[in-house]
């Protein structure tokens, strides 16, 4: 699973194409309190959430915008063509993609529709993680408290990308282990706790070997 500073990605959220005399768009790189599941199987569901909060401290300088978390940059805060603000609704962005003929082209292909999905890249340096049990399957919330590094914010063509697949797969993967790391320990204190009544009972009979 990640571990603190290791940088994760999240596609999340959509991407608008407003005025197209300005070639601008926005949209919004996450939302805010809104559950969205990882992964799991048939005995485990993880889910993760951004807190409202987890931007308060974020160092956010010279943030850039890309494609898919590669290539050329088409927008970056540090000449003001791109802002980043959060909200009520999550971590809004607003990038001037006029200034660059990539960019002019990437305006196109999210005016058409061809391209409206937003994610982003970062570390995570607070969270806190909840269990329950639901319907006989142990279901785990990582709640993102505090982002410590936004490192861009990327217009993505589909819901997933590699980058992302291979976050989501780590943790996921990593906390199924534990998960059943957990388990195995529990049935096998169990079973142990089993013998002892058993003995006890042999012994309070007389019938102890």
């Amino acid at each position: 699973m990640p571990t603190k500073n290791e940088r994760e990605y999240r596609n999340l959220a959509e991407l608008l194409a407003p005025q197209e005399d300005e070639k601008r768009v926005h949209g919004y790189a996450t939302t805010f309190d809104q559950p969205y599941k990882l992964g799991g199987d048939e005995s485990f569901e993880l889910w993760e959430v951004v807190d409202r909060g987890a931007f308060n401290n974020t160092d956010m300088n010279d943030v850039i915008m890309q494609y898919n978390h590669e290539g050329r940059v088409f927008a970056r805060t540090k000449n003001n063509t791109l802002a980043l603000r959060s909200d009520e609704h999550g971590l809004f962005i607003d990038a001037d993609l006029g200034g660059t003929e990539i960019g002019r082209q990437l305006y196109e292909e999210i005016k058409g529709g061809y391209t409206d999905k937003m994610s982003f890249g970062f570390t995570v340096r607070g969270d806190k993680r909840e269990e329950h049990m639901e319907g006989g399957k142990t279901i785990l919330t990582r709640t993102i408290t505090d982002i410590g590094k936004l490192y861009d914010v990327s217009a993505v063509s589909i819901p997933a990308n590699d980058a992302t697949s291979i976050s989501v797969r780590t943790f996921v993967n990593g906390e199924i282990e534990r998960l059943k790391a957990e388990r195995l320990e529990q049935e096998r204190i169990a079973k142990l706790e089993e013998r002892k009544a058993a003995l006890r009972e042999r012994i309070k009979n007389g019938r102890a070997e």
